[in-house]
């Protein structure tokens, strides 16, 4: 008989192993220095931003969501509907992420379902490109969209790519200006919707 200490250690295959243990071996291959936080999600550094994973078991698949907070900088206009809006466009523009305020922080999620055989490295490079330009996104444009409403011009950021542009915007601004041109909606008296 064997000595079963002699025996290699195989990894269960990923169909029997969770999602959270294959994220961990992702961002290891990708040198993310991925680590458990107290919540049980996985944090990690990102071109010097931290990011979590958050692993959503089901039956069938799991969900893996990518995200990150920041509290929001004084350099960004105070005013909650221009900050909302540049949320709005964010979402609307960037087909996999949402955005929020929560708390005075931003908040930008990607999920993603991913099956229980799948390594989950692909996808989670895609979200985190996804959410980092997301993020450039969002701060570039509330600024810029707050300096439209006030009559200013936007700035392009400094350090920006060449022919970097602000706007069109998909939302609204606070003062009715800053819309997408040629952007309408439906009148609210006509079709009776408040």
């Amino acid at each position: 008989m064997t000595d079963p200490t002699s025996l290699p250690n195989f990894p269960p295959p990923p169909q029997e192993r969770p999602l959270t243990g294959r994220v961990l071996d992702a961002l290891q291959d990708l040198q993310m220095q991925p680590d458990l936080d107290k919540e049980g999600d996985v944090a990690f550094q990102a071109r010097d931003q931290k990011l979590f994973v958050k692993s959503v078991p089901g039956n069938q698949f799991d969900i893996m969501r990518v995200f990150g907070q920041w509290q929001i900088a004084s350099s960004v206009p105070d005013d909650l509907l221009t900050r909302l809006n540049g949320c709005n466009d964010v979402t609307l523009g960037v087909n996999l992420v949402k955005a929020g305020i929560a708390n005075g922080n931003l908040v930008l999620a990607v999920e993603q379902i991913v099956a229980r055989p799948e390594d989950p490295k692909g996808k989670l490079q895609i979200a985190v490109g996804l959410v980092l330009q997301a993020l450039a996104l969002w701060h570039r444009n509330v600024v810029a969209k707050s300096r439209v409403e006030a009559g200013l011009e936007p700035q392009i950021p400094e350090g920006a790519p060449e022919g970097t542009v602000v706007g069109p915007w998909l939302s609204v601004g606070t003062s009715g200006q800053g819309a997408a041109e040629g952007m309408t909606g439906p009148d609210p008296e006509q079709d009776g919707s408040a």
